[in-house]
């Protein structure tokens, strides 16, 4: 009988939905030398505008890549721009979306107490052509909404690098 029952269960899985599924998934990341460059692009944006930043990329999967510093950027500011840049790549939204839907009291703030998650703005997206690359995080402008502005002018410095 059990022999029947693991055959059985055998041939019912393969006749699953996931059985038409691919076996392989094939998804699309910055090169390392293009996630230093965005990373480049950025921290000049952010110095144009007068804000000494950090910016961090990290992969879709939200695995740091490129960092940089502005020497008088705070001591904070590198780890808040990989969380900013995980967060945005695990919620898959830019980070000041994420600010008013997480606070104090709101049926979602529990979120906020998700490891290495933080919900400030400055955490972007970085896609192309429908998918996500990756994600880029600023930290140490004033507030959230000018790390966001300097990383949209960082990501549009390379803009022509990436598939449409």
């Amino acid at each position: 009988m059990r022999q029947f029952v693991v055959a059985l269960a055998m041939v019912w899985c393969g006749t699953s939905s996931f059985a038409n599924e691919e076996a392989i998934q094939t998804f699309s990341v910055l090169t390392p030398s293009l996630a230093h460059e965005l990373v480049g692009a950025t921290v000049a944006a952010c110095e144009e505008d007068g804000f000494q930043v950090t910016a961090a990329v990290v992969d879709r999967f939200g695995v740091p890549q490129a960092l940089l510093r502005n020497r008088f950027s705070g001591p904070h500011t590198p780890d808040t721009a990989i969380r900013k840049a995980y967060t945005a790549v695990s919620f898959r939204t830019n980070t000041l979306d994420l600010v008013e839907p997480t606070k104090e009291g709101s049926a979602q703030s529990g979120a906020r107490g998700i490891t290495n998650a933080l919900m400030l703005g400055g955490g972007i997206l970085v896609e192309a052509a429908g998918e996500m690359l990756g994600g880029l995080g600023v930290s140490g402008a004033p507030t959230g909404e000018d790390d966001q502005a300097c990383g949209l002018k960082g990501i549009q410095a390379i803009s022509d690098k990436l598939p449409f």
